[in-house]
């Protein structure tokens, strides 16, 4: 059968970013079972025996009380669960000094839904037939950004500043404030903080900038947290959350060990929670009560801090040393690659100037030489301007034991290696510098 689409029908069946791909890497890996191949693509969490303990822990904790079955046999309000509500209100007044109330909270089936609804409340076409844009205030970004909106070209992003640190092989992203634009045409701004896929945490100074940039049009400015404190806490230097005014601080418990629950936590003003919440209320009702009632257990009595801090950080930030110390130690010094601050997150992001071929060709040699990573070009989402940039970049999981980490690295230094050795645009001992056209030597 071969339905006839809606336009919005033809929008939403299309595979955006990192999916467009993991049919290609399923394929692969399928048809490699068995092979020494390395698989360094993954966005899902390992599984820590102590995180998954402590969800065991609060599950038998449910079963054992008489809220069980009001849990679980019974629908909730679309606000969520009032016990989690509670908790969360409680945990973030103590910690960051607030005063919020059960009012300022909204839980959502995982935090992608809050960035969907947001994207069609406050993006797309408006009453007045005003075309409103969803902002990406940087770019590479999370690729789910990609698939928010209900209408095309609704996501629009801005190339980033290039912070470059040549002789520690190392870079960072920084906004661009000379090109963001934020004005009457936008309908809300989101970013990630940390960030997936580059692990790149935007400073207090950069968050409240863009905020106040928002301000005058009375646009919600959502900080994609998933990967922050105080739950997973896996931002590698220091970052305290920034709230208030038209800000909405959006936590994701996926990465605390409860992916498949999909648990998303919004904060912020209730004006712009209220229209999510009916938002919600139309498309799903509300989020699964199990995820939220065992994840107030573990707010509540911080043991959800605690293992985020003391487990879920250091684990993932050994591994990010990991790969970095084989990288420096594996490729050449005179070669041109760069990795991204590891400032937080479960990803490597890995520039590579003036890369001889796309990314996507390295990414099939790569396969050949036994290790998968992701393209850099899948995140890129509403960036159409030509960047070259965006063809030499590789998102790199953490989500592998060490021993894997540092032989799948030492294999992409080696084949990275051949490939410029290879190129008639570079030669043993050449300098690379930076030009204005397209970073040429």
């Amino acid at each position: 059968m071969n339905p006839a689409l809606s336009q919005i029908g033809q929008q939403m069946s299309q595979l955006t970013g990192v999916r467009a791909i993991m049919k290609d890497i399923i394929e692969t890996l399928r048809l490699n079972r068995g092979q020494d191949l390395i698989n360094l693509s993954a966005g899902n969490p390992l599984i820590l025996p102590e995180v998954e303990q402590l969800w065991r822990e609060c599950t038998q904790e449910l079963l054992a009380s008489p809220e069980f079955g009001q849990v679980v046999c019974r629908y909730g309000t679309s606000q969520g669960y009032e016990p989690l509500i509670a908790a969360v209100v409680d945990d973030f007044n103590r910690r960051y000094g607030l005063n919020l109330s059960e009012q300022n909270v909204l839980v959502t089936p995982g935090s992608q839904a809050i960035y969907f609804f947001a994207a069609n409340a406050f993006g797309g076409a408006a009453a007045n037939g005003q075309a409103k844009k969803v902002v990406l205030p940087l770019s590479p970004e999370y690729t789910g950004y990609g698939g928010v909106s209900l209408m095309p070209h609704t996501v629009v992003a801005y190339r980033p500043r290039l912070e470059i640190f040549e002789t520690e092989h190392a870079f960072k992203y920084r906004p661009d404030f000379q090109q963001l634009q934020i004005d009457d045409t936008t309908g809300c701004v989101i970013f990630s903080r940390p960030c997936n896929p580059t692990g790149n945490v935007l400073t207090d100074v950069e968050v409240r900038q863009i905020a106040d940039l928002a301000v005058p049009y009375g646009v919600p400015v959502l900080i994609d947290a998933a990967y922050g404190p105080p739950y997973p806490s896996l931002n590698f230097t220091e970052l305290v959350p920034v709230f208030g005014g038209n800000i909405v601080h959006c936590l994701s418990l996926s990465k605390a060990g409860l992916p498949g629950e999909r648990v998303g936590i919004a904060i912020g003003d209730r004006d712009i929670l209220s229209v999510l919440e009916a938002f919600q209320t139309n498309a799903c009702i509300h989020a699964s009560r199990y995820g939220q009632a065992i994840a107030a257990l573990a707010i509540a009595n911080g043991a959800l801090a605690d293992v985020s801090l003391n487990v879920i950080r250091p684990f993932y930030q050994r591994k990010f040393a990991v790969l970095e110390e084989t990288l420096r130690t594996a490729l050449p010094q005179d070669l041109p690659w760069f990795l991204h601050r590891g400032e937080g997150a479960i990803f490597a992001w890995l520039w590579l100037r003036n890369l001889p071929m796309t990314d996507w060709e390295l990414y099939q040699h790569l396969k050949q030489a036994g290790v998968i990573v992701v393209p850099g070009s899948s995140f890129f989402p509403g960036l159409s301007e030509e960047w070259h940039h965006k063809q030499e970049c590789l998102r790199i999981s953490l989500t592998a034991s060490d021993e894997e980490i540092a032989l799948g690295m030492e294999r992409l230094a080696a084949t990275i290696s051949q490939i410029y050795q290879d190129a008639s645009t570079y030669s043993a001992g050449q300098q690379w510098q930076i030009s204005e056209a397209g970073m040429r030597p």
